[in-house]
């Protein structure tokens, strides 16, 4: 235990040593989880070593470079590559299944609304690529979903300063809603479909 606080806090001066640029290869790479590395940047924020703009600007680079690296991961390497190399980004086969099986159902929307969901937030990705989804489509929504994501984390991390280790605490209070939210507009994209579908067998 006291090793793995030992690399996190290595890492965490990294990104500090590094400013904005240590938010976007922290999210692009993801050693440590997203939550961590927005947090840690609004931290940085409440310390005026860098700016609260350009810590939610940053991050959302970087969530949209991470999930173009899964994105092209699973369009031209598919299962196989998932099945073989997966591991090693922390990416479970049982995942891709379920997230395969989300898109496949409810359609390109789900990009947007799994992006709310943890451990769904990247996988998704994968069988987008796969499906060979429109990547500016997959862009637009991956970054609409990230925006709110990030300025919550960044916000909670300069909120609370020395503390910002307690985040997961404290955001637990705001993930939920965002969850039922999300589900919500996933609700209505996927009634949209049905009423279009139907008008144009009419």
């Amino acid at each position: 235990m006291d090793l793995i606080k030992d690399i996190l806090h290595e890492v965490l001066l990294w990104i500090e040593s590094l400013g904005y640029f240590g938010i976007l290869i922290g999210l692009l790479i993801e050693v440590i989880p997203s939550e961590i590395v927005l947090g840690y940047g609004g931290y940085l924020v409440s310390e005026g070593k860098i700016s609260y703009l350009g810590a939610v600007i940053f991050g959302v680079l970087g969530a949209i470079g991470q999930n173009w690296i899964l994105y092209a991961f699973g369009r031209f390497g598919g299962r196989p590559l998932v099945e073989k190399y997966g591991k090693y980004i922390k990416i479970k086969t049982k995942h891709v299944d379920i997230a395969e099986s989300w898109f496949k159902k409810y359609g390109a929307g789900i990009v947007f609304t799994a992006r709310f969901v943890p451990v769904m937030r990247q996988v998704i990705s994968i069988p987008a690529g796969m499906a060979k989804m429109n990547f500016t489509l997959f862009t637009l929504l991956t970054a609409l979903a990230s925006i709110p994501w990030t300025i919550l984390f960044v916000h909670l991390g300069k909120t609370l300063g020395e503390n910002w280790e307690d985040i997961d605490q404290k955001a637990a209070q705001y993930v939920q809603p965002a969850i039922l939210i999300a589900i919500a507009l996933l609700i209505i994209y996927v009634v949209y479909k049905f009423i279009r579908a139907k008008g144009k067998s009419v």
